[in-house]
Order: structure tokens, then C-alpha cells, then sequence
């Protein structure tokens, strides 16, 4: 939108040499044909039209971009608390904390102690304040610029992609919105207050709107719409019209002749087209910039701008100091061209005229407002330059060396096509390697990365015995369980391990980063069905492609405590103490055995082990004796009682039958009538308790004579029943039986 040309009163009633033409110039008000929303003659497609208009400020759309969608607003208002509550920190430890941060070599020089000392003291307190402030304002806008991308910057290529994704967004928003102002802009203006014109005014204003079109080389002119306003002259041109007010009516047909061709030149450049694209690149900010300006507008006070402001005041600077200025230029750039096409349509004395009335109604330019942000520049300037460009025209020779005389082709330039042959062949190249390079890396995905790979991949090494590369395509938390791979990396490798088989994947339900395989295989010569959490990895493998892992950890195994010599599937793994000790296991049938010596040994156990099982129970291993241990046991016995048999005395030292008399025994012999039997009980893997279970005594005679009371003997035999106990160990590498209760 163009801002006022004012004029302070009415010029002379003076025609121009305008001849009407005889045919319409193919104006845009007149009959439509299959021009696309109206637009400006000397454009091959509207495509170009648009293009030319949206690429051309690429500074006004660099501020709305960074403003609008790297949330500027609230780094500001993050970088101001921030900047507060540091500073209030800051204030009390630069005022108690800051002069005791003085070394001593500088708090003890002479004069220069006592001054940095007294400096310090009486402004410590500001000086903190201030570097605080400084550090939490740095600190509050890296926060909001920064943060939102923590998760890119270890992925170049995410970044990119995120990058691209911005600023794909950004420009579809303002595509889309510079679409809707063009496409809608007569219904647009209609609510604005804008009419057709009358018979009358038609009368008036068109001849000399179709004579500047003609002057200035345009076959068309746009469509031409009138404002009731009888005071305030002004003309603004849209990307499809150009809006009068009622007060042009009593202008000299010269300074109308000046503001029309000015306004031709805005329509025919598209300069509406580049501002309605920076306003889409920004339209977020804009449509909140839009709430305190039309509070402000609608309610004129000083208390409720004030209140406003507390409420939007970063919304109103980021717009003030850094969308408007950007923009700005490309506006008053635009100016000067307008101001050219009056000098080109041969209207420079009615330029002259409108600009000279303009700047009595001009401000001053003391503040940022008017310097920075202005839409047009001061009058002044507009009107040397319109005397250099008057002074180019009639004698080129006096032009400047910054001006040189308006030409047509000069100030349009040519439209050109959407792209020459090469260009199309660069884009067919790009688009095409653009096609390739995406459907690659779309296979690669599919093949490499989708969440059936790693249950595939995951099943594969543990078929291969490869325990190594199965925990590799777990989760970094589920992989940290195992600590060290290097015992259950040799179980899996054992000839005893079986892994799963017959490993169907059935379906994979996924939501967002997290997913569930349900799998069925084949164990032990079970069938089973399972279902497996998955995991997308935060990471990328070359910057592009996501991971997916198991987020299961490997079984944990309870083995007996207290037992040395335990191993899994041949692989010995360390005695537990009176805790026990836990092994992790991936799936699979695995064997556990115990230690075996020559009195005792463990039974092997089984262990199946399921995809997704988290504990695999307890081992239980019991002991037995062995039967050759058991024959030793029996012999051994055998022998100590035959020693004992052998003895002739009624109480044979450490044997387990005697004869008892009240008389004193002559002559005695022992014989074995049945030897008991022999019952070993482990008490350790080295060592077995020897008993004689109830009712399985042996028996033992004995036979011999006594001394009666007159010195005679009498002969007698007795049988005495006994039982064996004693400890049956492991010495020097044999068995040995040692008698006894203890």
C-alpha cells in the first residue's frame, strides 16, 4: 500500500494535449480475456509476473524469514527476563563479591589498589549488574534461536533438512498469502470502501490514464477504482488496480497526468506483488503485529498505547527495527522508479508540483520512524533526483553519473520468459538427479533402515552363532545390561547353542519413534509368538538415516551359589557367593552344567531361553554321587571292616562292633556274617557323609573263650549287629574313606 500524496490545495485547471484514444489500449477495466488475474502487460505468464515481483526485495524477505519463523519475539522477550534477572544478581554480587575477586599483588600497589579498590566498592554493584544483564540477554536469545535445533547439530544433514523445511514453510505461506491478496483483491477492495466509477469521473480520469499508458509504453492500464474522500488527495496502486481518491478530481490534469503515470509504473513492476510476498513470509508476526495496531489505532490514548506496549512490546520492536527497515528499502527504491515513469510520460512539471505540495505536510526525519522505516523518501530528495532525470532527458550530457536518462526498457527491463533452454536444462538435471538421489535413498531406507531390518538382522547373527553383532542391533540401554560380550559371545559360538528358527516377522505396529514387531519362530522344537519393542535411534548413519534397535535387554539366568565350576553350554562361568551370580543370555537353547569330581556329578539342565524374555529363571542343579564313587564307598567299607574282623580283641580300636563281658576274654575272633550297607550323602563337591540307613546293618560273630571264677574257661559266641559311618573325600586325586562320626 502506497502512503498519501497529499496536496494543500488545487492547481490550475490545465489540460494536457491528451487525445483519447480511439481504441481502448486493451485496459484492464475493460472486457476480460484470458489474461490470469489481470496482471501487467509485458509479462509472458503470470508466473513470471509473480516471480519477478516475489524474488526481487530479497532483504525485506530475509527480516520477515529470520523475524517471523526463528521466533525473534520471543528471543527478545527471553533475552530481556533473562537479561533482568541476571542483572538483579549480578547487582548484589558485583556490589558484596566483585573487589574480593582482586588479587592481592594488585589489591597491595600503591595508588592503584586504593583506586580500583574505590572504584570497585562504589560501582562494583553496576558493573556486575551490567555484565550479568549482558550474559543473561546473550543467554535468553541463544536459547530461543538455538535450542529448537539440539537435536540437529551432531546430524549435519538433518539440519540442512530442517533448514529447507523452514524455509519451504515460509515460502508457501507467503506464496499462498501473496495468491489470496492477488486473486481476492477486488473483493478486497470493495470492503475497504473502494467503488467503480461513475459515468462522470470515468470521464475524467480515464483519457488521461490511457494516455500515460501510452507514453509510457503499456498496452493495458489496470483497473481503475475511486475512494470518497474530498479532502485528502491520494492514489494507491494494488498488484490488479489503482485506487483514487475524489479529491484528484479538482487537480490540473497535469498532476493528475504526474500521480497516474507514478501509479502505472508501481502496477507494471509489481512493487504490490513484493510487499504482499514479504507480508506472507511474515504473516504470523504480521496478524499479532495487527492486534496492538488496531488497538492503538481504535483507541488513541496515551494509557492504552502504554498498555498495549506492556503487553506486545516485542512484537512491536521486532516489526519497528527489524521487518519494517529491511523492507523499506526496496519501498523507496520503488519510489524513485514511480517518480522516474512521470519523467518518462513527459509529466514532470506535475510531479514537481505534487512532490512541492507533499513537503509541507512532511515531518521531520529526526526519528527512527521517519528515517529508517519510511516508506518513501524525504520530498527533497525525490525532487533533485527528478531534476537530475528532467535534466538527463533534455541534455544527456549534464546526467550525473548515478542518473542517466529514462528509457522504457530502462525502467521495466525486460520480463523475460520463466527460463531460457539452459536453465531448463539445469533444472531438468537438478530435478532428475534430485528424483534418483531421493529414490535411493528411499530404497536404502527401505532395506536397510525400516524396522523389520533390525528383527531380520537381529535373528540372522544369533542363526550364525554371532552373539556380537545380534547385541548390535540393540538399544545402547539394553546393550549395557551384557558388560562384557566376551563369555556370552563364546556360549553362542558353542556347538550346543541353539539359536531360533523358522523367524517370521507378522506385522509391526509403529507410532512415531517406538514400534512393536510381532514375531514367530521356532525353539526347542516349540512354537512361539512373541512381540518385540523397537526404538528409533536419535542418531543418524551418515547424517540421513535413522537406526532402528531392539529395546529388550539379553535374559538373566539365576545359577546356584555357592557352586564353583558351573558352565553354559561348555563355557565356565564364575562361582556366585551367597547371592548366587546371574549371566545374561540372548534366545536360544542353551545347556547349563556343574562341576564334576570323582565322588560327584551335576546333571546337565536345559535353559530355553525367548526372544523378548527378560528373566530366564533359576538353574536348578543338583549334585549326585557317582556310581563309581558309590563301588569305592562299598569296598572301602568292605576293607576297613575286614581290618576290623582281623583284630582279636573284644572292643577293636575304631571299628563299629565289639564284644561285652563282665568276664576277661581269652581267646577272641571276629568274622563278618553280612556287611552293612552304605549310604553316601554330599556334603560338598569333594567330600560325602557315609552313614548305614536304618534296618541295612551288617552283623559281625565272634567266637572265642573267657576265664570263669575258678580259673577254667568257657568257650562262647556272640553276634553283635553294627552300622558304618565316617566321610568318604577326594585325596591327592583318589577316594578315600576315613571312619568316624566327625
Amino acid at each position: 500500500m502506497r502512503e498519501p500524496e497529499p496536496t494543500a490545495e488545487t492547481g490550475p485547471q490545465v489540460r494536457a494535449a491528451v487525445e483519447e484514444p480511439s481504441a481502448d489500449p486493451s485496459p484492464a477495466d475493460a472486457s476480460r480475456g484470458p489474461n490470469f488475474a489481470d496482471r501487467p502487460p509485458g509479462y509472458p505468464s503470470a508466473w513470471v509476473w509473480l516471480r519477478a515481483g516475489i524474488l526481487r526485495d530479497w532483504r525485506g524477505v530475509l527480516g520477515a524469514f529470520l523475524a517471523t519463523w526463528f521466533y525473534l519475539p520471543v528471543a527478545l522477550l527471553a533475552a530481556v527476563w533473562g537479561g533482568l534477572a541476571l542483572g538483579a544478581a549480578g547487582l548484589f554480587v558485583g556490589g558484596t563479591q566483585l573487589s574480593d575477586a582482586v588479587p592481592p599483588e594488585i589489591r597491595d600497589a600503591p595508588l592503584v589498589g586504593a583506586l580500583l579498590d574505590a572504584f570497585l566498592s562504589r560501582s562494583g554493584g553496576l558493573v556486575g549488574g551490567f555484565l550479568f544483564f549482558v550474559a543473561g540477554f546473550l543467554a535468553g536469545i541463544l536459547a530461543v534461536l538455538v535450542l529448537p535445533w539440539r537435536d540437529a547439530f551432531d546430524e549435519p544433514a538433518n539440519l540442512l533438512t530442517g533448514l529447507a523445511g523452514v524455509v519451504a514453510a515460509a515460502a508457501l505461506t507467503g506464496v499462498l498469502y501473496t495468491l489470496y491478496r492477488v486473486l481476492l483483491e477486488p473483493r478486497l477492495l470493495v470492503v475497504s470502501g473502494a467503488r467503480r466509477l461513475s459515468r462522470r469521473e470515468a470521464d475524467r480520469l480515464r483519457p488521461i490514464l490511457y494516455d500515460c499508458a501510452r507514453r509510457l509504453d503499456l498496452p493495458g492500464v489496470p483497473r481503475l477504482l475511486i475512494e470518497d474522500d474530498p479532502v485528502l488527495t491520494n492514489a494507491r496502486t494494488y498488484a490488479r488496480h489503482v485506487v483514487v481518491t475524489t479529491s484528484l478530481l479538482t487537480e490540473s490534469d497535469e498532476d493528475i497526468a504526474a500521480l497516474l503515470s507514478h501509479e502505472l509504473v508501481h502496477w507494471r513492476t509489481g512493487d504490490e506483488v513484493t510487499s504482499a510476498f514479504v507480508r506472507g513470509v511474515a504473516l504470523p508476526l504480521v496478524l499479532v503485529h495487527a492486534v496492538p495496531t488496531w488497538l492503538m489505532r481504535t483507541f488513541p490514548h496515551p494509557a492504552t498505547n502504554f498498555v498495549v506496549f506492556v503487553f506486545f512490546w516485542p512484537v512491536l520492536l521486532t516489526m519497528k527495527y527489524v521487518v519494517l527497515p529491511l523492507h523499506s528499502r526496496d519501498v523507496r527504491a520503488a519510489e524513485y522508479r514511480a517518480d522516474a515513469g512521470a519523467v518518462l510520460a513527459g509529466h514532470t512539471r506535475g510531479m514537481r508540483d505534487m512532490l512541492e505540495r507533499r513537503k509541507s505536510f512532511e515531518s521531520g526525519r529526526s526519528g527512527w520512524d521517519e528515517a529508517v522505516c519510511a516508506t518513501h523518501p524525504p520530498s527533497e530528495l525525490r525532487l533533485d533526483r527528478l531534476d537530475r532525470l528532467s535534466a538527463a532527458a533534455t541534455d544527456p550530457a549534464r546526467a550525473g553519473s548515478d542518473v542517466a536518462p529514462v528509457s522504457a526498457a530502462q525502467l521495466f527491463g525486460p520480463a523475460g520468459g520463466i527460463g531460457t533452454p539452459r536453465s531448463w536444462v539445469v533444472v531438468g538435471v537438478v530435478m532428475l538427479v534430485a528424483c534418483l538421489g531421493t529414490g535411493v535413498l528411499g530404497v536404502a531406507q527401505w532395506a536397510l533402515f525400516r524396522p523389520g531390518t533390525v528383527v531380520d538382522d537381529y535373528f540372522e547373527a544369533l542363526a550364525d552363532h554371532d552373539a556380537r553383532a545380534a547385541l548390535e542391533q540393540l538399544t545402547p540401554g539394553a546393550r549395557s545390561a551384557v558388560g562384557t560380550d566376551d563369555q556370552l559371545a563364546r556360549m553362542v559360538e558353542a556347538k550346543s547353542y541353539q539359536p531360533p528358527t523358522d523367524v517370521e516377522v507378522q506385522s509391526i505396529d509403529r507410532d512415531g519413534d517406538k514400534a512393536v514387531a510381532k514375531v514367530s519362530f521356532s525353539l526347542a522344537g516349540q512354537r512361539g509368538t512373541v512381540e518385540l519393542p523397537l526404538e528409533r535411534q536419535e542418531s543418524a548413519t551418515l547424517g540421513l538415516f535413522h537406526e532402528w534397535r531392539i529395546a529388550t535387554a539379553p535374559a538373566t539366568l539365576r545359577l546356584p551359589e555357592g557352586m564353583p565350576g558351573l558352565t553354559v553350554d561348555g563355557v565356565a562361568v564364575p562361582a556366585g557367593g551367597d547371592a548366587g551370580v546371574s549371566v545374561a543370555l540372548l534366545p536360544g537353547a542353551y545347556t547349563v552344567g556343574g562341576p564334576r569330581t570323582l565322588l560327584s556329578e551335576t546333571p546337565a539342565q536345559p535353559v530355553l531361553v525367548v526372544p523378548g524374555q527378560e528373566s530366564a529363571g533359576s538353574a536348578e542343579l543338583a549334585p549326585t554321587v557317582t556310581p563309581d564313587a558309590q563301588r569305592a564307598a562299598e569296598e572301602s567299607v568292605r576293607r576297613y571292616l575286614d581290618a576290623c574282623a582281623a583284630k582279636t580283641v573284644a572292643a577293636p580300636e575304631g571299628c563299629p562292633f565289639r564284644y561285652y563281658t563282665g568276664s576277661t576274654v581269652k581267646k577272641i575272633a571276629w568274622k563278618i556274617t553280612a556287611y552293612p550297607k552304605v549310604e553316601l550323602t554330599l556334603t560338598g563337591p569333594t567330600t560325602a557323609r557315609v552313614s548305614t540307613p536304618a534296618g541295612a546293618e551288617g552283623s559281625a560273630q565272634a567266637t572265642g573263650t573267657t576265664a570263669d571264677y575258678f580259673g577254667g574257661s568257657t568257650p562262647f559266641t556272640d553276634e553283635d549287629t553294627f552300622g558304618v559311618s565316617g566321610v568318604l573325600s577326594v585325596v591327592d586325586g583318589k577316594l578315600t574313606f576315613l571312619p568316624g562320626d566327625e
